[in-house]
C-alpha cells in the first residue's frame, strides 16, 4: 500500500466514523502532524475523497469536510437503493455456491459481533466492518465493477450518517428495531434466489434506516 493509499484510508475512515467532523476545516499541517505522512500523499488522498463527496476543495481555503443534511442524507440512500437493488438482482442471477457459502459465513460474524456488543464486550467500531461484510457478500456475485464501487462510494457516505447514532446511542442497533432479523430475512431471500423480495426487502432496510436518521437529525436541530 502506497503512502497516499494510507492516508486516503484513513482520513476516509475517520470522516465516516465522525472523528473529523462535518464541516472541518482539513489543514495540510493538521494533517500532517496527525498522519505522520507529507503533504503530498494527503494532498492525493484528498483529491480522491473530494471525488467520493467525502470532502470539499474550496478556492483560496483549501479543503474540508463535507457537510451533512438530511437531503443530501435521503439522496444517497434512495441512490444506494437504485444501484444496490440491480446489483443484487445481478448476484443472484451469477451467484454459486462459493457466492451462497460467503453470505451464510457473514451473516453469521456479524451476528457474533451484534451479540457481543449488546452485552457490552465489544463496541460499535467492532461491529461496523461485519456489517459492512455481510452486505458486501450479498452483491459479491455482481459482475460489474461500476456498480460494486458504487456500492462502495454510497456506503461510505451513508454510514457518516448512521455510525454516529450508534456511537451515541451505545447500541448496536441505535433504536428499538430488530437489525439482526432484517439481516436474516434478507439474507433468507437472497439464499432461496427470491429475488423480488429481496430487492424489496433491501429498499425497506435502507428506508428504516433512513427515517431513523431523519427523526435523530431533527431532534438534533
Amino acid at each position: 500500500m502506497t503512502l497516499s493509499e494510507k492516508a486516503y484510508s484513513a482520513i476516509r475512515r475517520d470522516i465516516i466514523q465522525g472523528v473529523l467532523a462535518a464541516d472541518q476545516p482539513l489543514r495540510m499541517a493538521d494533517l500532517s502532524a496527525r498522519y505522520d505522512m507529507g503533504f503530498s500523499p494527503l494532498r492525493e488522498a484528498l483529491s480522491r475523497l473530494q471525488v467520493e463527496r467525502l470532502v470539499i476543495a474550496e478556492a483560496l481555503r483549501g479543503f474540508r469536510v463535507a457537510p451533512l443534511s438530511i437531503d443530501e442524507m435521503q439522496d444517497a440512500i434512495s441512490t444506494r437503493i437504485l444501484v444496490e437493488s440491480d446489483a443484487l438482482r445481478l448476484s443472484i442471477r451469477h451467484g454459486n455456491d462459493d457466492w451462497s457459502a460467503g453470505i451464510v459465513a457473514a451473516l453469521y460474524a456479524l451476528k457474533l459481533q451484534v451479540d457481543r456488543a449488546a452485552s457490552g464486550a465489544v463496541g460499535v467500531w467492532e461491529i461496523e466492518s461485519r456489517h459492512y461484510a455481510f452486505h458486501r457478500a450479498l452483491l459479491a456475485a455482481c459482475p460489474s465493477p461500476w456498480r460494486l464501487e458504487f456500492f462502495e462510494r454510497l456506503y461510505a457516505a451513508t454510514e457518516r450518517y448512521r455510525i454516529p447514532i450508534l456511537v451515541a446511542s451505545r447500541t448496536p442497533s441505535g433504536s428499538g428495531r430488530d437489525i439482526q432479523g432484517e439481516h436474516s430475512a434478507l439474507a433468507d431471500s437472497v439464499l432461496a434466489r427470491d429475488a423480488e423480495t429481496a430487492v424489496r426487502l433491501l429498499a425497506d432496510h435502507y428506508n428504516k434506516t433512513a427515517l431513523m436518521i431523519r427523526d435523530r437529525m431533527d431532534a438534533a436541530a
